[in-house]
C-alpha cells in the first residue's frame, strides 16, 4: 500500500489574474478551487488533500464541499507572498506531510482531471516497483523549431535547415500539473522531484495552465466546450 497525499498550494492575492483561484469559472461558483478539489476527491488513489492557503475565501469553498479527504493547512504569511520562492515552499512541505508520497498539483490546471491523476499515480507506483525512476513530473512535449539567441537548440541546421517536425528530437516543458515524489526526497534533496524523474507526457489542452488574464478566458471557453 502506498499513501498518496496531495499538496495543493493556493495563496491569496494573485497579481496577474485577480482572484484567480476563487472567482466564478465557466459558470461554476467556487471556481478553480472547487473544480480541483472535486477532481482530487474523486481520485481513488488519493488518500488526503492538503490545501495549503492563507486565503479565507479558499477555506470557505473547501468547507462548503465538506469532504473528509480535505485538510486545510493555514500557511504562514511569510510563505504566501508573491516573493515566496518555490524552494522555500518545497522545504515547508515535509513539515506538514511527514510520510508517504506527495502529489504536488495546482488549481490553475483545470484539465488535469481524475483520469490523468490516476494514470500518473499508477505509472509512478509501477515505476517505483520495477525501475530506477524515483519520481514523476508532468511535461508537455515540444517538437517544434526551438531557438535561443545563438540559433537552433533542438536540431542541426547544417544537416537540414527545416527538418520535418516529427523527426526533431523532442524537448520537454515542465507544465507544473503534477509532481510526484516521496517525502524522503523532500527531506533529503529539498526538492519536489528526485534525481531520476520520469517525464509523464500530457497533451497541450490537458496541460493548459492559467497564468494570465487571457489564459483564464481561453480556459473557460475550452472547459465549457468539453463539458457541454
Amino acid at each position: 500500500y502506498m499513501k498518496v497525499s496531495v499538496f495543493l498550494p493556493c495563496r491569496a492575492g494573485s497579481e496577474r489574474v485577480p482572484k484567480k483561484n476563487t472567482r466564478t469559472f465557466a459558470g461554476i461558483e467556487g471556481g478553480l478551487v472547487k473544480i480541483k478539489l472535486n477532481q482530487l476527491i474523486s481520485c481513488p488513489s488519493v488518500d488526503e488533500i492538503i490545501l495549503s492557503t492563507n486565503d479565507d475565501e479558499v477555506i470557505q469553498i473547501a468547507e462548503s464541499i465538506s469532504n473528509n479527504k480535505i485538510r486545510v493547512d493555514r500557511r504562514p504569511e511569510h510563505l504566501a507572498t508573491s516573493a515566496t520562492s518555490t524552494d522555500d515552499l518545497v522545504k515547508y512541505v515535509p513539515t506538514i506531510i511527514t510520510e508517504g508520497e506527495v502529489l504536488w498539483t495546482h488549481v490553475t490546471s483545470p484539465f488535469i482531471d481524475v483520469n490523468i491523476y490516476e494514470e500518473a499515480i499508477s505509472t509512478y507506483k509501477k515505476l517505483k516497483h520495477e525501475s530506477n525512476y524515483d519520481s514523476l513530473m508532468s511535461v508537455t512535449t515540444l517538437r517544434t523549431f526551438i531557438w535561443n539567441k545563438e540559433g537552433a537548440v533542438n536540431y542541426d541546421r547544417n544537416k537540414e535547415k527545416w527538418p520535418r517536425t516529427q523527426t526533431i528530437e523532442p524537448l520537454f516543458e515542465i507544465n507544473s500539473g503534477i509532481f510526484l515524489a516521496e517525502t524522503g526526497i523532500y527531506k533529503q534533496l529539498q526538492d519536489r522531484i528526485g534525481k531520476k524523474p520520469y517525464l509523464f507526457e500530457v497533451n497541450d489542452i490537458d496541460s493548459f495552465d492559467i497564468d494570465w488574464e487571457e489564459d483564464f478566458f481561453i480556459a473557460e471557453a475550452i472547459y465549457k466546450k468539453l463539458n457541454d
